[in-house]
Parts: structure tokens; C-alpha cells; sequence
């Protein structure tokens, strides 16, 4: 039976069709972006840093404890962005972003969990913080 789950990707797809059932939407995932090669600038930290951004969807954002945000992730969106950047996994992807904007805020990514079901991942749980502020 697990077989035929991993071969088919039912849980996939039907995590996809939970998560857009009860008000999936669409978030930002922000990225560094590419290295440029040989480029003086960069090496010497002179460059601007880039950002990429890349959308997740379906989603869905609810209020976790501690003042924490909740974010329910489909695992097809997060597997078509790992693929395309070249990240060996999804934790490096997230470990590697600056975060998640919602809404024009940026949430700091605090903790990655991968829920799967016959040793194929369907959703991904991620908590998520507003960035400390700088009292002046």
C-alpha cells in the first residue's frame, strides 16, 4: 500500500486540495540570490545584495502559541522550487532564506517540520516570527 502512495503521490495531491479547501493562498518565499563568478565586487562585499522571490501556494497561515505564526506549506509547491534552484533538500532551502513575506511583512522561518506518509513528504509546518525591531 505505501508503495502505491509513493508511485502515485496521493497524499500530495490531496494536502494540495486541503490546503486550497480551506482558504489557501499565497505567500513569498525570499531568497538570496544567485552568485555572480568572478565579480570583485562581490567578493569584497561591495556588491548589493539580491534577493529572489519565489511564490508558495497553496498555504495556509494561522496563529500559533507564543505570538509565533503558523505556515502549512504544500510539498509540491516547495519540491518545484528545490528542484529548479538546484537545493539538495527543503531544509536547505529554508535554512537559507531571509524569510517569508506575507502581506508585505517579512517572518523570520524559526523551525522547519516535514510531515510525510509512506516516506514521501506532503506538507511542510514552518513557524514563523516578525524580526526583532531596534528600539531608537
Amino acid at each position: 500500500m505505501a508503495d502505491l502512495v509513493r508511485a502515485t503521490g496521493a497524499t500530495v495531491r490531496a494536502a494540495d486540495a486541503l490546503l486550497r479547501g480551506v482558504g489557501g493562498r499565497v505567500v513569498t518565499l525570499r531568497l538570496p540570490g544567485p552568485a555572480v563568478p568572478g565579480d570583485a565586487t562581490e567578493q569584497l562585499g561591495l556588491a548589493v545584495p539580491e534577493f529572489q522571490d519565489m511564490e508558495l501556494a497553496p498555504v495556509v497561515l494561522f496563529a500559533g502559541s507564543k505570538g509565533m505564526t503558523v505556515l502549512l506549506v504544500s510539498a509540491s509547491a516547495v519540491s518545484g522550487i528545490v528542484g529548479s534552484l538546484g537545493y539538495s533538500a527543503a531544509d536547505v532551502l529554508f535554512a537559507g532564506a531571509y524569510g517569508v513575506l506575507v502581506d508585505d511583512a517579512l517572518l523570520e522561518v524559526v523551525s522547519v517540520t516535514e510531515q510525510e506518509a509512506g516516506g514521501v513528504p506532503y506538507m511542510y509546518r514552518l513557524t514563523l516570527r516578525e524580526p526583532l525591531t531596534l528600539g531608537v
